[in-house]
């Protein structure tokens, strides 16, 4: 081959060798292209991240922010909540994110032109609520167990010391008269049975007094008669005489001193039947006074009461026969031990208490009517009963609520019975919950706000039912759907 003929057929070969170079690469730039779309598709159909409250699950966002219904902070879907899982949920109705109650049957505005959103039908059941976890954590929910414990409580309460009520008498007059001379003449003074009270003037019993002299006489002469029959009536004549007196309260003392003196007197003695101390006076020396009337009040202190509050709430656990330790505010560390004898069967209209009577001896008289007194009572403690914290209930006028935590941030509100309460703020459960769940104690009071909302749309929503013919129609109240 001659060098003329070589040279063309290099310069070919190379030509042939770059061509083939560049319909390599357009070949390999053309599939990766290919390939690009797929990477994109894929990305595109990757899970992406969505936002939504855990007090409105109904508000999904794809970017992070604030509830526009109650301004909590949004928190992520979690995996497998949004996407094709969040396609398949039925939409039951779109509302305003500002106004819960504005419901529609399809998407729109709402009256402040904001997209409606949906709601779908496994939020809407009547009463339970779903919330995520990290809401729950800000929200600060805390929950207990429902179990079996021993309720007991000790009672503390005051008393106030007071008359034993069948110690109290009334001293008064059997017949009008004037007070000559009073005896006793002070409020608080003690008094002996038997002890002299007031002499009184009356004409009654100075002419009983004459009767009775003349009754004795005649019955003394008459007592020989041959005839049984006037002996007989003078004798019943001096036993009539006789009870008179002592029916006025004259002492049989001043009879048998009549008897033997044949002198009328002018004023007798009148003498107490009780003792005690004179809790009032209503009379004075030179006073007229009228049969019947009150002179004056003695008490016998010699045993007292100590009634003490107990409220209401506190009712269950007082029962008869209880032990009781009252303690006096002057007595330090001195203590008296007793048991209620009696537990009155009303309220007190001032304090709202029912009174416990507790009785004590008074020997000393150092318990004193109208003195205050600390007191401690004992109950008997509820053996095994069901009970959960206090602070678990939510009271309203229609009953008692709790709220039960079942798990992955559902909770159900379900009503229930209370009976008594002990000193560590436990509550019986008599009804509504059983053993082993679990009931929130903090928190509660959003969540029952949230499940009273849901409750009233979804009234709102229910079909209404057509009443008969001739039936009057109910007007059911737009308060009582929050009720």
């Amino acid at each position: 081959m001659t060098k003329k003929t070589a040279i063309p057929l290099l310069v070919l070969l190379l030509v042939a060798a770059l061509g083939a170079g560049y319909f390599l690469g357009m070949g390999r730039h053309a599939g990766q292209e290919a390939a690009a779309p797929s990477a994109e598709t894929t990305a595109a159909t990757e899970t992406k991240t969505q936002y939504t409250c855990g007090m409105h699950p109904f508000v999904i966002q794809d970017e992070p922010g604030l509830c526009p219904i109650c301004g909590m902070k949004l928190t992520p879907l979690k995996a497998g909540t949004g996407g094709q899982a969040a396609a398949e949920r039925k939409i039951k109705y779109w509302q305003a994110p500002m106004d819960p109650t504005y419901i529609r049957d399809k998407p729109g505005k709402s009256p402040m032109g904001m997209d409606l959103v949906p709601v779908y039908e496994d939020e809407t059941a009547t009463g339970g609520i779903v919330i995520d976890p990290v809401t729950a954590q800000n929200m600060g929910i805390r929950t207990a167990p429902v179990e079996r414990r021993d309720l007991s409580r000790t009672l503390r309460t005051v008393g106030l010391v007071t008359y034993e009520e069948s110690r109290q008498y009334s001293i008064n007059s059997k017949i009008d008269g004037w007070i000559e001379r009073l005896h006793v003449n002070q409020t608080g003074q003690m008094v002996r049975k038997g002890q002299p009270l007031l002499e009184i003037y009356s004409p009654e019993l100075v002419a009983a007094q004459q009767e009775y002299l003349l009754a004795l006489d005649s019955g003394r002469r008459l007592a020989e008669s041959p005839f049984p029959e006037i002996a007989e009536g003078a004798r019943r004549l001096l036993d009539a005489s006789r009870t008179r007196l002592s029916y006025w309260d004259i002492s049989e003392k001043q009879i048998r001193e009549l008897e033997s003196t044949r002198q009328l007197r002018k004023t007798l003695t009148l003498y107490s039947p009780y003792g005690g101390i004179v809790t009032e006076k209503k009379t004075f020396a030179g006073m007229r006074v009228m049969a019947g009337e009150e002179l004056l009040q003695i008490s016998d202190i010699s045993r007292v009461w100590v009634n003490a509050d107990i409220y209401e709430y506190e009712l269950p656990w007082i029962k008869l026969g209880q032990a009781a330790v009252v303690e006096l505010p002057f007595a330090v560390g001195k203590a008296l031990e007793g048991k209620i004898t009696y537990i009155y069967p009303y309220l007190e209209n001032e304090t709202r208490t029912v009174k416990a009577r507790i009785e004590f001896p008074n020997p000393g008289l150092e318990l004193k009517p109208g003195m205050y007194a600390n007191v401690r009572i004992e109950t008997q403690a509820v053996k095994g009963a069901l009970a959960i914290p206090g602070n678990a209930v939510l009271n309203s006028g229609k009953g008692q609520t709790v709220f039960v935590a079942r798990g992955e941030g559902r909770f159900e509100p379900r009503a229930v019975k209370t009976g008594v309460g002990d000193e560590e703020g436990y509550v019986q459960i008599l009804s509504g919950l059983r053993e082993g769940e679990t009931v929130v104690t903090s928190a509660q009071f959003m969540l029952d706000s949230e499940s009273k909302l849901r409750e009233a749309i979804q009234k709102m929503l229910e079909p209404k039912k057509e009443e008969p013919a001739g039936m009057p129609a109910k007007q059911e109240e737009l308060d009582d759907l929050f009720k």
